[in-house]
């Protein structure tokens, strides 16, 4: 029920989430690698993103997103968007969001404690996963990169 109230709030705010998000990351210090990105592919990447965790609380994490986020990592790391900006990046995402969510009196009774921990789980689930598997995909590129190099040292 209350994953349900969550995706709907965010599916109602997605625009309004994408270009508060677009803002914040282009202009935090913490993301200054960002700013390499042009907005428009960055509002799509949030659009993704939202659309991602939408379906993920729906289906109470059987959606399968490590590859993508590995696709995303590699392009990250061919933008020459550091690996510290892309996790700050995903930690701004998630407190922003968590932010909105308080913002619009997201309060329930205190009978759904119970449920509003499962939904912090799964929400922090699945950014922790997003940092993991842009890691990993960041770090795969950056491998492929220096395997040419010593081949042809």
């Amino acid at each position: 029920m209350i994953s349900l109230k969550l995706t709907r709030l965010i599916e109602q705010h997605s625009s309004e989430l994408t270009d508060e998000l677009v803002k914040k990351l282009h202009s935090s210090p913490r993301t200054r690698g960002l700013q390499l990105v042009d907005a428009p592919e960055l509002r799509n990447r949030i659009q993704e993103m939202l659309s991602e965790l939408h379906v993920w609380l729906l289906t109470k994490g059987d959606l399968n997103v490590q590859e993508h986020h590995r696709r995303l990592g590699r392009q990250h790391a061919s933008q020459h968007v550091s690996l510290p900006d892309l996790c700050w990046a995903v930690v701004v995402v998630k407190e922003h969001l968590w932010d909105f969510v308080g913002q619009h009196a997201f309060h329930s009774a205190p009978m759904d404690l119970q449920a509003e921990l499962e939904l912090t789980r799964f929400v922090n689930v699945f950014f922790d996963g997003m940092i993991c598997y842009f890691t990993e995909g960041y770090e795969q590129f950056r491998s492929e990169m220096v395997e040419p190099q010593r081949h042809a040292g």
